[in-house]
């Protein structure tokens, strides 16, 4: 690629939903034999979007003043008609970008990120903020159900990377499998070694060689393959087929195939482990595939974040049972009302509620939200102005709830007044959370969440959460 623009991966970040469901128990469930290890899984306030913006907000640390495009890749958006990349910007707090879902495909993932080098070698864009996230729907009592893990990961492409594109490649076929209609409930696949071997590997070893040799490049100087697969053989054979060192891939036994965030979320583990001066190859798949080579700089130690992949698969929860799992998936009958919702309302509130700004009294500097125009604290009028809140704080007080969503729950739900680093006094739900462990003074962050679907469209909002994994060189929380 001599001659090009410099442009790579400036920095990035993961996210792994804190459930974990044993393979063993899917097993059970349907008395079938199971493959070792757990898969990864999103809660029933999660989904695609929610988990690509907690991956996006761990990859910028709050700071996107400088990105000009977001693109969002997925398979399972929760919208046929409405795009979640300008979601993710209003969290942002970034209108005045270029947005665009990169969907239908499981390479979503590395063609967004070919589109995002793009921009920046251009010169359209100084960075670009390419998140993969996905949740795929798997039929019960098959074998996709035990593969399948839900996951995101974000990366932010620039002029200044530490991790240099040397080489790239792309290889498209048409190709059918696996598949899902509009209107399919589930992922549909009709012969997996036929599918393996001309769907995934052969495409994959192609684009794989033909990226190392614009890179120009031996696979004998590759150091990691973070690559899309779907299975953790088919990884294997993929490696060996491009001449690649071999290993095992870091994902698939533990959390799973995370389809279009496999290949990124893979590139993310790679980087938080790399060295300065190793090539790493990115691979995806999904009707061909794509290749990049990244070369590792020495800056890459200090642009890594605060949890690395490891800490977010360590730190986990497991589900006790497969009911457990069929709630989150929606996938039992309920009786539960229908919020009363209004598009009107979302809209007005969308910079208080997706930013998540607040006001401060420029009389006594007291912050609070929601915003108002008397003064909570000395009662002046009309002396507010503008004030983004912190995304961490402890719980002032709590009360536990055993009705949620118009139904009586066993478990209570947490809810609890937290007071955020900096002002400002916030009434949230606690998720991810044993109601036994809430405690006044705990230290939570906030995470973006999916509050229901009522009058026919997704209500989106914040949410609590203990603290769940530590800066890198700690152990998990």
């Amino acid at each position: 690629m001599t001659g090009e623009p410099v442009a790579g991966v400036e920095r990035w970040g993961g996210y792994v939903p804190a459930w974990r469901l044993a393979r063993a128990v899917l097993g059970r469930a349907w008395d079938t034999p199971s493959v070792p290890g757990e898969r990864s899984v999103c809660a029933g306030d999660e989904d695609s979007l929610t988990m690509g913006i907690e991956a996006a907000l761990a990859c910028t640390g709050g700071d996107a003043g400088e990105i000009d495009a977001i693109f969002f890749a997925t398979t399972t958006a929760p919208y046929a008609e409405k795009q979640g990349a300008a979601t993710i910007a209003a969290v942002l707090d970034r209108s005045g970008v270029l947005t665009a879902d990169v969907t239908g495909t499981l390479r979503a993932g590395t063609t967004a990120l070919r589109a995002a080098l793009g921009a920046v070698r251009a010169g359209t864009a100084r960075k670009a903020l390419v998140v993969a996230a996905d949740a795929r729907p798997a039929e019960p009592a098959t074998t996709m159900e035990q593969l399948f893990g839900d996951g995101a990961a974000a990366l932010i492409v620039g002029s200044r990377p530490v991790a240099e594109v040397t080489g790239e490649a792309s290889v498209a076929e048409d190709f059918t499998g696996p598949w899902r209609r509009t209107g399919d409930p589930y992922v549909r696949s009709f012969e997996p070694k036929l599918e393996t071997e001309y769907g995934y590997l052969r495409p994959v070893e192609r684009a794989v060689r033909e990226a190392l040799a614009a890179a120009g490049i031996t696979p004998d100087a590759v150091s990691r393959f973070a690559a899309y697969a779907p299975d953790s053989r088919a990884w294997s054979q993929a490696a060996k087929r491009a001449g690649l060192a071999g290993g095992r891939d870091p994902l698939l036994a533990q959390v799973g195939n995370l389809g279009a965030a496999h290949a990124p979320l893979a590139l993310c583990a790679a980087l938080d482990e790399a060295a300065p001066g190793e090539h790493i190859v990115l691979a995806g798949q999904g009707e061909g595939a794509d290749a990049l080579v990244l070369r590792v700089s020495s800056g890459v130690e200090a642009a890594r974040p605060a949890a690395s992949v490891a800490g977010l698969i360590a730190s986990k929860r497991m589900l006790p049972s497969y009911e457990s799992y069929l709630r989150f998936r929606r996938l039992l009958p309920s009786d539960a009302s229908d919020p009363r919702s209004s598009t009107v309302t979302y809209w007005r509130d969308r910079a208080q509620a997706l930013p998540l700004y607040g006001v401060r009294c420029t009389a006594c500097g007291v912050v609070q939200f929601p915003a108002n125009r008397s003064c909570i604290e000395c009662f002046a009028f009309d002396r507010m102005e503008p004030a983004k809140l912190a995304r961490r704080g402890a719980v002032f007080t709590f009360t536990l709830d055993h009705l949620a969503g118009g139904e009586y729950l066993e478990t209570p739900v947490p809810r609890a007044v937290v007071d955020l680093d900096g002002g400002g006094r916030i009434f949230l739900e606690v998720t991810d959370a044993d109601p036994r462990a809430v405690r006044i003074g705990m230290p939570v962050e906030l995470t973006f969440r999916k509050i229901h679907e009522g009058a026919g469209f997704k209500n989106y909002y914040w949410k609590a959460r203990a603290a769940r994994v530590a800066p890198q060189g700690s152990a998990p929380a």
